[in-house]
């Protein structure tokens, strides 16, 4: 599977290069796009994208992406992600959710070991 984030869509110009340059250099792997407004996701859908990704977008647009997608894709829901903000966002319709404050904000333990 490939992820194609903000940075590789600036990269390659667009969300349509990015996922054509994509497909040529893999093949048949699965593509999911990171998408920040309604637009995005529209050309990630123009793309045949497999996944899309609704990057820190507002509950109500959230709503309004999984409307526009209507099962052409998957759907993930990514950013501002909590415990007071996950059942809105599950009740979007999205496919998935993720959320990296599972791993950022823990705390970090010291497991070295110290050979003497």
């Amino acid at each position: 599977m490939i992820l194609i984030k903000d940075n590789h869509i600036k990269a390659a110009g667009s969300i349509t290069k990015a996922v054509a340059s994509a497909r040529t250099m893999t093949g048949a792997l699965r593509i999911e796009v990171e998408t920040r407004t309604l637009d995005e996701v529209r050309e990630a859908l123009a793309a045949k994208t497999d996944i899309i990704m609704l990057d820190n977008m507002p509950i109500d647009m959230m709503r309004e992406a999984v409307k526009l997608i209507n099962h052409q894709a998957l759907v993930e829901a990514s950013g501002n992600v909590t415990l007071d903000t996950v059942r809105a966002i599950a009740e979007t319709g999205v496919d998935f959710i993720s959320s990296g404050s599972l791993t950022h904000s823990a705390p970090a333990a010291d497991i070295s070991m110290k050979i003497k």
